[in-house]
């Protein structure tokens, strides 16, 4: 049996640009908080906001930053040559992504759309190189995010190749909740439309619809101004 290991834009285009004050004008806490740091002054960045399903980038366009998640969500999607798009992942507060640009990849894989109004710091590649090498705790928790999103993206692919639609939609709103998070659950979803969740899982709208009524009916979720999951949806995943 396989035991899926759960891991993991209020005014349109409006940004703030932030500089970096003179070397030692800030303070750091004993402990090492990589969240504030990278929300703190000491990192040169742009402050994004989006509204719902407008895009931080589109497919081709030059690959220069990198964005970290402050609130709201995000989707990575790829649009083959035919026009069929595919939904990558669903990201959420805490998480990175356009890193391939620190890889040397010159233009952007995909398209990275809000999926709710969301906020986003980006990052330019030097400026992101800087504080890697300056700050090793940051270095060390950055090294960690890609290792688990590389393993969750290996996840994803067995999950298309070996399991039922049912267990793929359980799996993706356990990811969305993000259960398996050292933080807590959130307790409502953001608004994802069964079309984005069907593009997740590789079926229909209709099928979504199917496996959701069935699973609000058990109670492993239930609607209320949004989606609640609740944590006896793992046994959707975790049933042979």
């Amino acid at each position: 049996m396989l035991v899926w290991h759960i891991v993991s834009a209020a005014v349109p285009h409006a940004s703030v640009k932030v500089r970096r004050p003179p070397k030692g004008a800030n303070s750091r806490s004993a402990v090492f908080d990589p969240h504030s740091f990278l929300e703190s002054a000491g990192v040169a960045r742009t402050i994004v906001e989006d509204r719902k399903s407008q895009k931080f980038y589109s497919q081709g366009d030059p690959a220069t930053s990198v964005m970290y998640i402050q609130k709201g969500g995000v989707k990575l999607s790829v649009v083959s040559e035919t026009g069929k798009e595919a939904v990558v992942a669903l990201l959420g507060p805490g998480d990175f992504f356009g890193e391939g640009c620190l890889a040397g990849v010159p233009f952007r894989m995909g398209i990275a759309s809000a999926i709710t109004p969301t906020t986003v710091l980006v990052i330019e590649k030097k400026e992101m190189i800087r504080v890697l090498h300056e700050e090793h705790e940051l270095s060390d928790r950055f090294i960690a995010y890609l290792l688990i999103r590389n393993i969750r993206v290996e996840e994803d692919l067995v999950d298309q190749l070996f399991n039922s639609i049912e267990k793929r939609l359980a799996r993706a709103l356990l990811l969305l909740a993000r259960y398996g998070k050292q933080d807590q659950p959130q307790k409502m979803l953001p608004k994802v439309s069964q079309e984005t969740l069907a593009e997740m899982v590789g079926t229909t709208r209709s099928r979504v619809n199917m496996f959701m009524n069935k699973f609000r009916k058990l109670g492993f979720i239930h609607y209320n101004g949004g989606i609640k999951v609740h944590s006896s949806l793992l046994s959707v995943v975790l049933h042979e």
